[in-house]
């Protein structure tokens, strides 16, 4: 069936493309008072391909026809032209009301292989692609690619048959495949992240300050077995904590700052801190680790809060003991709701990055929780990890593509 007197017909222009292109095709249609139901384009070295889908008096369309195809001979370009029933165009309208979703894929490099399983897996829950588009920059064929960087973002519309079993599949995927992967629903909060709250130790900094206390205070086996154990969520944090900080008793305060001085920061903390600075974000450290080594940070990097545990210290000596509540699992979540509350923000406009078991609350409530070069149990329980680049990685599943940044 037709509307009365009017004519719906979907244009595809494919070719090299140009500046004017657009507006030469555009004009023709503006010649003859066509409404223009939809429009898309895409351009990928240099090859353009332009859909409009649109609406014309019955008369004109035969007249916008052969105009557009004298215009496409003498651009150099392809034209083709597809009547739409006024049914096919009310199915299309209701496909809009569907759910969308924003999968990324990220890695070193991403190949065809991890693409075909990828796309094979949403074919499968019975999701359509309508839209690809890679956020890094192009990687040089002849440099050191050790640091590179693969992103594809793609735009998926539809409602997943199981989203559990799906979930399953692409974790799988990743760690067969050696990528990382990010499946959120596309909404307003997505594209309006606002607060970001990171763990420290083995987050922002590749080490445990205690450990690094530890060793000096010639406890270092003893204070990293337990580190390790409570990462793992296998004794609880709070016992833990206490145990190690009690051997650190009588190590003296200058070593604090010759550790602080020498952190080894994490790979991409100061390309994402400068882009999340840049762009407004409020950026908090949320750490089961020191306020000493925290404020260092926060002064390097200028962020906005810092939440840790503080160490006593008596005559310039640790004394085994620490002032206050212990910043734990449950106190980290507590602090990324206050810090939210106290900012104005939605929790679905939070963000929040850690590695260990005491980190999963906080990542469980942000509106997007990422488990950053993690524990097996932590990333079995994320729903976005990243392991296979630096912390920067967080920025595309956050949308930002490099070329937008310059950087």
């Amino acid at each position: 069936m037709q509307l009365p007197n009017k004519e719906l017909f979907l244009i595809r222009i494919t070719g090299e493309d140009r500046p004017g292109l657009t507006a030469s095709v555009t004009e023709i249609l503006a010649k003859y008072d066509a409404t223009i139901l939809d429009i898309g384009q895409a351009d990928i070295h240099n090859t353009l391909s332009l859909g409009i889908l649109c609406m014309s008096e019955e008369q004109h369309a035969g007249f916008i026809m052969k105009e557009l195809l004298f215009k496409a001979s003498s651009l150099g370009v392809t034209i083709r032209f597809f009547p739409i029933t006024t049914e096919e165009y009310e199915d299309w309208v209701k496909m809009q009301g569907k759910n969308r979703y924003i999968l990324t894929l990220l890695g070193r490099q991403l190949t065809a292989r991890q693409l075909a399983a990828t796309t094979r897996i949403l074919a499968e829950q019975g999701m359509n692609i309508d839209a690809i588009k890679r956020l890094t920059g192009r990687v040089p064929l002849h440099e050191n690619t050790t640091n590179a960087r693969a992103c594809i973002e793609f735009s998926v519309r539809g409602t997943p048959k199981d989203r559990i079993k799906m979930q399953e599949q692409l974790m799988q995927l990743a760690s067969q495949l050696e990528m990382d992967f990010s499946f959120q629903l596309d909404n307003m909060y997505r594209r309006m992240r606002r607060l970001i709250c990171f763990d420290m130790d083995s987050t922002l900094i590749e080490t445990e300050v205690i450990d690094e206390l530890a060793i000096k205070a010639g406890v270092g086996d003893q204070v990293k077995e337990i580190t390790e154990r409570a990462m793992r969520g296998e004794i609880d944090f709070n016992e833990s904590f206490k145990e190690r900080v009690a051997l650190l008793k009588g190590l003296d305060e200058s070593v604090m700052r010759e550790i602080a001085e020498n952190l080894p920061i994490t790979e991409g903390v100061e390309r994402l801190m400068y882009v999340l600075k840049k762009y407004g974000y409020k950026i908090a450290i949320l750490s089961g680790g020191f306020t000493y080594f925290g404020k260092y940070l926060q002064q390097k990097f200028g962020i906005d809060y810092v939440y840790a545990n503080e160490l006593e210290i008596i005559d310039g000596k640790l004394t085994g003991n620490y002032l206050g509540d212990i910043v734990d699992g449950k106190r980290k979540a507590e602090l990324l709701q206050l810090i939210a509350q106290v900012e104005k923000v939605d929790i679905a406009q939070t963000i929040a990055v850690g590695d260990g078991a005491n980190d999963l609350p906080m990542l469980g409530i942000a509106g997007l929780g990422i488990a950053f070069h993690a524990k097996p149990k932590v990333v079995a329980n994320a729903k976005q990890s990243i392991n296979t680049i630096g912390i920067d990685g967080v920025l595309y599943f956050l949308g930002f593509k490099d070329s937008y940044l310059n950087i």
